[in-house]
């Protein structure tokens, strides 16, 4: 494994920043060099209004913001192969930069495509109004009635049936990804009466469960009017600025033919962690309004050394992928408590790859002590950091 000398400006830079005046705080530990501090908020509503889409286990957008002003320069390519709601690549749109964006799950398209070139709140208005949703009445024993109103339900069918029966254009595109945001939530923001935060959709049985333990029925919402208030929340701070066209693909990390040989500059991204988050069962009720399976092979390990075998898997395509010089900044987050500290296998599973491990960065917000860093003395609620795995790729 290679540490690059001290005098690295990369490294150099790391020492000399803080997002709140610390120190950064520069460890040797088993045999990884870290740079703790906090690098940046995780106050998300900081951030462009665009990327207030909800989605399980994403990061803050002033994580890949962080690399992106450092790393890479106008009009040059910014991918993630787990683009999941697509926060790397509306923030390279943002800053100007090509979006590059992979998911092995087709609803990550669906989030992402709209906001990197929306439509004006006036064409969104105007589908609203052009929309019938009165559409039949539910069957009484429909399973979605444990989440919605019977009129809801209605609206929502009317709207889904709209949005598949036809190529949708810009502001339909717009429509159904405010509506795959808006279908359940815990405010009367939402299309559901009260249940799981947007991210993840109970079950029918648990919200039954749910609906028996706060005696509720599911009150009836306006469909069009809700996802009106919700397109001029996103549409706050405009759409984002020129850039170059985007590439948005749907398949496996460790296989993107879509994406040229050394055309990306940066890759920032975030892998699933083991097994740890259920996509499928977080995602079922948006797969249906979207039409799609939400049960596509996803990469779920159990241990560790399976995780570092396709991890190794990504990073050969990485070194496809990436140009000489160009950066990969891998976020691998906490996982168990931060008892598996998984930045190793990271480094393991780059091993004899075109990759000089720089460093890993470790951006913490919540504790009091370096030692939460490794698992040890947790806040009561688990330690709240990002562990990002920096390197870059050999000429």
């Amino acid at each position: 494994m290679l540490i690059l000398a001290p005098s690295d400006p990369i490294l150099d830079a790391l020492r000399t920043f803080s997002f709140d005046g610390a120190v950064t705080e520069e460890i040797e530990r088993d045999g990884l060099r870290y740079f703790v501090n906090a690098f940046w908020t995780s106050a998300q509503r900081r951030a462009h209004s665009l990327h207030e889409v909800s989605y399980r286990a994403c990061f803050k957008p002033q994580l890949p913001e962080f690399f992106i002003a450092r790393l890479t320069a106008p009009g040059e390519t910014v991918y993630d192969p787990f683009s999941g709601r697509g926060t790397t690549a509306l923030q390279a749109a943002l800053m100007g930069r090509r979006p590059a964006a992979n998911d092995i799950f087709p609803l990550g398209a669906l989030l992402c495509r709209p906001r990197l070139g929306p439509p004006t709140i006036s064409a969104i208005a105007a589908r609203l109004a052009s929309l019938d949703l009165t559409g039949e009445a539910p069957a009484p024993d429909d399973p979605l009635l444990t989440f919605y109103h019977p009129d809801t339900l209605r609206q929502i069918v009317a709207l889904r049936r709209h949005l598949l029966s036809r190529e949708p254009d810009a502001t339909d595109d717009w429509l159904r990804m405010v509506a795959l945001n808006r279908l359940t939530g815990h405010s009367p923001g939402f299309f559901s009466v009260y249940t799981l935060p947007p991210n993840q959709a109970a079950s029918v049985t648990a919200q039954r469960r749910i609906n028996a333990q706060r005696s509720q029925k599911p009150p009836a919402r306006d469909v069009k009017t809700l996802i009106f208030r919700k397109s001029k929340s996103l549409l706050t701070d405009g759409g984002p600025p020129p850039h170059p066209p985007a590439l948005l693909t749907t398949g496996p990390a460790e296989a993107t033919p879509g994406l040229a040989d050394a055309s990306v500059a940066l890759i920032v991204t975030s892998p699933p962690f083991l097994d740890v988050v259920d996509y499928a069962g977080d995602n079922w009720l948006r797969g249906w309004f979207a039409g799609i399976d939400p049960d596509v092979p996803r990469a779920q390990h159990r241990t560790t050394s399976a995780w570092e075998a396709f991890v190794r898997a990504c990073f050969t395509e990485f070194a496809r992928v990436v140009r000489p010089g160009g950066f990969v900044a891998f976020e691998v987050g906490e996982v168990r408590g931060g008892k598996v500290l998984l930045e190793r296998n990271v480094a393991a599973a780059m091993a004899g790859l075109p990759f000089d491990l720089l460093g890993v960065m470790v951006n913490r917000q919540s504790f009091t002590k370096t030692a939460n860093c490794w698992g040890v003395g947790n806040n009561a609620g688990g330690t709240n950091t990002n562990r990002i795995v920096l390197a870059r790729r050999r000429g």
